[in-house]
């Protein structure tokens, strides 16, 4: 399965939709976990901070200045690696104690706080960042009490980190979730269409696999299996309702023909219903060649012809029918030429294949114009064996090239003219026999007929 077919998919563009959904879901879930983790830790580290300075300003209003200064030499001692930041300055912000060396160089907020940048002698004087409280005691001497918040900051940048892997490993996974989805869903679409490709080709006996699951695409293949039913035996009723007309109705044409010939011939020749009955036996004539050109048509599409398959001179053919038309083209003043290199064998029945040429000949001749040129060729393409019929006639109209391999349908042109509508039709019947196609395409100007046989597609 060619990837650009997948990702051009309608299953695959729902898989995308429903990543975005569920991605954006997970990313406004992972938002408010960062968000209300990362809060409560910041409001743990205000309280720490907070519980301190009033830890201190109590020992200050109890012991002085002695005793503040000693507890927190005692406590600077007793943890000299703790995060907790401390400096006890002189109204004029003369250091007195602490582990800061001087007072941070900007305004607190209107509520106290700082946020500032200091280097710490235990990490080599590198710069780090903390959070601290201002408090002034009575006398004028100014607090300042904080934590150093790196670890706040590694734990917010591990939890961010933690947050994009997810939203990435998410969308990965709803990706390749979709992906399979899409390919299993697209296999089965394709299963579909592929079979439907088949019945418009021809094969009406084709039907759409069921999985056994008995899911949606289950039901719609059933359902669309019981229509295919309906459609063959209709088609194939009437199929038979005009094959059996023609089969009950050429016994008594024939017998009408017959007493005709003998009408004909017992008629004088000064009698004045000579020409009506030379009229009737040629449309007799007509109607006798549609018939038989009707259960013809019938006899190849069942494939019984299939037993008389051999090996067939697909070029000695083309020669054979060139010659046989070549005369009445002269008559006509056109022009026909043959075109044949390498010799070309394929598998099939010889006489239909040559009526198919034929037919493709009688038409061109027919509807070419005085000095008009028709080339009969053969041309070989990558295992593919195309015969063609090319002529600068009127041609056929593009949207019906469709319509003229039907029985009896004709063109509004083609009508003043002899025929019956199933000379093309009969060309289908044995392309399709021989497993291959039959195209008609616009020559400018003209009509290019064309039988392509598939090499050795029958051995």
């Amino acid at each position: 399965m060619k990837p650009s077919k997948l990702l051009r998919s309608s299953t695959f563009r729902l898989a995308l939709i429903y990543m975005v959904l569920f991605a954006s879901s997970v990313l406004v879930l992972l938002g408010f976990l960062y968000w209300s983790t990362v809060a409560y830790m910041s409001k743990q580290t205000d309280a720490t901070i907070t519980a301190e300075v009033t830890g201190l300003a109590e020992q200050y209003r109890q012991r002085g200045l002695d005793g503040l200064i000693a507890v927190i030499q005692k406590r600077l001692e007793r943890d000299p690696d703790s995060s907790l930041v401390y400096l006890l300055t002189t109204p004029e912000y003369k250091p007195l104690i602490g582990n800061l060396s001087t007072w941070p160089d900007i305004p607190p907020t209107s509520d106290g706080w700082l946020n500032f940048e200091f280097k710490d002698s235990r990490a080599g004087g590198r710069a780090f960042r903390a959070r601290a409280r201002h408090f002034t005691l009575k006398g004028g001497l100014q607090l300042l009490v904080g934590r150093d918040i790196r670890e706040l900051e590694a734990t917010q940048q591990l939890i961010i980190q933690a947050l994009l892997w997810g939203i990435a490993i998410t969308l990965g996974l709803a990706l390749v979730g979709g992906l399979a989805m899409s390919r299993s869903m697209l296999r089965r679409i394709e299963l579909i269409n592929y079979t439907s490709h088949e019945i418009i080709a021809g094969d009406l006996s084709r039907r759409i696999p069921l999985s056994g699951r008995a899911d949606d695409f289950d039901q719609l293949a059933a359902n669309l299996n019981s229509m295919l039913d309906e459609i063959q035996r209709l088609m194939e009723g009437i199929r038979h309702v005009s094959d059996n007309i023609a089969h009950d109705l050429r016994t008594p044409l024939t017998r009408l023909r017959n007493r005709l010939e003998q009408l004909l011939t017992d008629l004088d020749g000064n009698s004045p219903q000579l020409e009506q009955v030379e009229h009737s036996i040629a449309d007799a004539d007509q109607l006798l060649s549609t018939f038989a050109a009707l259960l013809r048509i019938a006899r190849i599409e069942s494939g019984g012809h299939i037993a008389n398959f051999n090996s067939v001179d697909l070029v000695q053919l083309v020669q054979d029918a060139s010659e046989l038309y070549e005369a009445l083209a002269e008559d006509k003043q056109v022009t026909l030429s043959t075109k044949v290199d390498t010799p070309v064998f394929i598998e099939g029945d010889r006489d239909l294949l040559f009526q198919a040429i034929t037919n493709l000949l009688d038409n061109a001749v027919k509807y070419t114009p005085m000095d008009g040129h028709i080339e009969l060729s053969i041309q070989l393409d990558d295992g593919v064996a195309e015969l063609i019929v090319a002529d600068n006639g009127p041609g056929i109209p593009g949207d019906e090239h469709d319509k003229v391999t039907q029985r009896f349908y004709r063109m509004q042109q083609s009508r003043s003219t002899p025929g019956n509508g199933l000379g093309l039709s009969l060309v289908q019947a044995v392309a399709k026999l021989h497993h291959a196609r039959f195209v008609l395409q616009d020559n400018r100007p003209g009509l290019r007929a064309s039988l392509r046989f598939k090499l050795n597609s029958l051995d």
